[in-house]
């Protein structure tokens, strides 16, 4: 006959509760140094990389900030998940990725506007449509980009006043940035009678041109007769000035344009306004008891 062997349950017990709890200190020990490894190896390889490269883009220093922060971002996230692979939590990972997907589907969801702005705002960032401190007009709106994010723009307007622009709105209508080149060309229409002489007005808008500090040489001054109105002949005057901002833009045209109506004047050259002429019979009747007189 085969015999029993009598076993003492709460010592199995003790071993395996202190095998499993050696084996689980052992892998949080295994996970904490490979986290901090990754962790250093990614602070000082990764991220002085990622900003050389930044430099040598010659990337403002708005668009560098919010990029290193991503690149903090993704070296943690990194850190943590191959540290989870080292430590054997495979499955705690499968487990924790299969969450956190279905979380980013129901958050994307959720922050539709808020990720499209985010997305639109990683495009200024990289294709630079305009910098901080650019004059720029869209949708009938107007001002100095103040600060660029990844989710909106703060534009100062020229009455003073804030606006908080959705990133999305300036990537998906059309801006116009009047300061992105190095110059910018003015135009104007100077409006003179038809009995004065063209020729002179003309030498009179280019000597004026030619005259002003703000008003580059070269490319040279130009007019055109841009229009034959009903009251007036329209000179369009084409000048080009240097470094634009939206200060210089207004000073610069203000002071031409004054300049030229007071050589106007001098010379009698009149700018002439619209003028109505009417005709017709005006017919009066006197009502009963009234007199015509």
């Amino acid at each position: 006959m085969g015999g029993f062997v009598l076993v003492d349950a709460p010592e199995v017990v003790t071993d395996v509760l202190g095998e499993s709890l050696g084996e689980a200190v052992f892998s949080a020990a295994v996970f904490v140094v490979a986290f901090v490894v990754l962790w250093l190896v990614g602070k000082t390889v990764v991220q002085p990389l990622v900003r050389r490269v930044l430099d040598r883009r010659e990337l403002d220093k708005h668009a560098r900030k919010p990029l290193m922060k991503i690149t903090r971002f993704v070296v943690v996230f990194a850190a943590l998940a191959v540290a989870f692979g080292v430590a054997g939590f495979g499955n705690l990972l499968t487990s924790l990725a299969t969450i956190a997907a279905a979380a980013t589907l129901a958050v994307g969801f959720a922050l539709q506007n808020v990720i499209r702005n985010f997305v639109s705002g990683i495009f200024i960032y990289i294709e630079k449509p305009f910098k901080i401190d650019d004059w720029i007009e869209w949708d009938g709106n107007s001002g100095i980009v103040e600060d660029i994010s990844l989710r909106v723009t703060r534009v100062r307007t020229f009455d003073s006043e804030l606006l908080t622009v959705p990133n999305s709105e300036l990537t998906e209508n059309v801006v116009k940035n009047p300061v992105d080149d190095d110059r910018l060309r003015l135009k104007f229409v100077f409006g003179i009678g038809y009995g004065d002489d063209i020729g002179k007005a003309t030498d009179i808008i280019i000597e004026e041109a030619e005259a002003h500090d703000g008003i580059m040489n070269e490319p040279a001054p130009s007019v055109r007769v841009h229009e034959l109105a009903d009251s007036y002949v329209g000179l369009q005057s084409r000048v080009w000035i240097h470094e634009p901002s939206r200060a210089d833009f207004v000073k610069v045209r203000s002071e031409y344009v004054k300049n030229v109506k007071e050589h106007f004047d001098e010379e009698g050259i009149e700018i002439p306004f619209p003028q109505r002429d009417l005709s017709g019979v005006v017919e009066t009747r006197a009502t009963e008891g009234e007199r015509v007189g």
